[in-house]
């Protein structure tokens, strides 16, 4: 096959299809809020339920989010430590997210589910990645966390990429 090295990107119809048509994200909160220095240690459930919102925009796009032009299935925001507590304020979120697209005639879409960690968010998160069927990708900067899920199946992304996008929104 001839190289297409200097050619530019493939055209959509050219592009290889991606291996699963869509992904499962699970979210390192923790990780993913301490790479990036808002402040987040002052009110770390207010730091999540922020995350949420981000990650609620991106799921709502309905656009592919990952690098192989890969849509997400849903999110999957692991709580842990602190952090739980925000559990709560992201559930009354996403009530009245649903209220207000009802009340728009729009379908509601919840593709945020939050897990909350009764111990370590690692364990929690490789326990989950091996429960999970299909592609798999799991956002965090954690070396030994990336190596856990890459031995159960999963593919890592770094949590600039996910910054990134959420920031493009």
């Amino acid at each position: 096959m001839p190289s297409r090295e200097g050619l530019g990107p493939l055209p959509q119809a050219a592009r290889p299809a991606p291996s699963s048509p869509r992904a499962k994200i699970v979210v390192d909160v923790a990780n993913v809020m301490g790479s990036r220095p808002d402040g987040w240690w002052r009110d770390r459930p207010g730091a999540a339920v922020r995350l949420h919102a981000e990650l609620a925009a991106l799921a709502a796009r309905g656009r592919p989010v990952l690098p192989d032009d890969t849509e997400p299935e849903e999110f999957i925001m692991v709580l842990e430590g602190a952090t739980r507590a925000a559990a709560p304020r992201i559930k009354a979120a996403q009530n009245e997210a649903a209220q207000n697209e009802a009340a728009q005639n729009e379908a509601a879409q919840n593709d945020v589910r939050v897990v909350q960690a009764d111990g370590s968010g690692d364990d929690a998160i490789v326990a989950l990645v091996r429960e999970l069927s299909g592609r798999r990708v799991v956002v965090t900067a954690d070396r030994e966390l990336r190596r856990r899920c890459e031995a159960a199946g999963a593919e890592v992304l770094g949590p600039s990429w996910l910054i990134g996008l959420a920031r493009e929104h």
